[in-house]
């Protein structure tokens, strides 16, 4: 069996653990979720157009973010889990579309998995004991930090990558830091797609490669950090199952059918879009802060 070959195997047996451990829990709490807000066509829209996005590396991280809390879907304290859990089996099938079709060196894809799934680990452990006005404001950085990559791609600020399909020496060492980092930081709610795709740019890798590592990564490091927010209750039920369903249609059509969609304009919204919120919900932070400070020396 060749190296790929036993990287779409693992991919398949930890998401079906994770989907066990997920319908399990449904089935337990089945009551809980008839009570959770959403109407179930609206979520199959929004799962399937959230996830269409995703396939071209358009954050779901930083777009379920902003639609959840302005709909009042999610809690903040439950969003971290919802983000991760909700994306794990439509991650998977990215995963392996990517992989099979990419041509890829098979050590950096693999040093880069296992970095961000330590990375991911790690991290949930410590985001459930976070309050919501942290949680809101890591989220707030990091839609920031998403516009600063699209905008510095869009303007040539950041390389634009090269044609090495694999990575050696203190190359891979620093790609194996950063994913390491970006996989902790998925469970606090700041998407790993903007940042690995331009530490691969920086690092001299074709930019195609971007694709099979991030979503290689993710699908492996997604699912163990999302067993964790399961386990703990910090996730919302009732989007993770539509988005297990309707968020791999909207996967399979991005993959299948519109392959040389060209999102540059898409990109400029985007990035609009990810600004706005990001620094609205910074600022209503600091301000609420103020507040706080003068009601204490009132």
């Amino acid at each position: 069996m060749s190296a790929t070959a036993i990287i779409i195997t693992l991919i398949v047996i930890i998401n079906v653990i994770f989907a066990f451990r997920f319908v399990f829990d449904v089935i337990k709490h089945k009551e809980e979720i008839r009570k959770e807000p959403g109407n179930g066509f609206m979520l199959a829209i929004s799962s399937t157009v959230i996830f269409f996005f995703s396939t071209f590396g358009v954050s779901d991280f930083a777009i379920s973010s902003i639609f959840y809390r302005k709909t009042k879907l999610v809690t903040d304290k439950k969003l971290p889990g919802t983000l991760n859990t909700q994306c794990v089996i439509p991650v998977a099938v990215m995963a392996l579309a990517f992989i099979t079709v990419i041509n890829v060196d098979i050590l950096t894809l693999a040093v880069c998995i296992i970095a961000q799934i330590i990375g991911a680990y790690i991290g949930p452990r410590f985001v459930v004991k976070l309050s919501p006005t942290v949680i809101r404001r890591f989220i707030g950085a990091g839609l920031v930090i998403a516009t600063f990559f699209i905008l510095a791609g869009k303007f040539g600020l950041i390389p634009s990558g090269g044609t090495a399909t694999g990575l050696t020496g203190s190359k891979l060492v620093i790609a194996a830091v950063c994913l390491f980092i970006y996989g902790a930081l998925n469970n606090i709610g700041i998407g790993s797609y903007a940042l690995t795709m331009v530490t691969v740019y920086a690092l001299g890798l074709n930019p195609a490669i971007a694709f099979p590592i991030m979503m290689g990564a993710a699908t492996f490091s997604v699912p163990i950090g999302s067993m964790q927010f399961i386990k703990y209750g910090e996730y919302s039920r009732k989007i993770t199952l539509f988005t297990s369903t309707f968020g791999v249609i909207g996967v399979l059509v991005a993959v299948y059918l519109v392959k040389g969609l060209d999102v540059s304009m898409l990109q400029w919204i985007v990035a609009a879009i990810l600004l706005y919120s990001g620094v609205s919900m910074l600022i209503a932070e600091f301000r609420k802060k103020e507040e706080h400070l003068q009601e204490a020396t009132a």
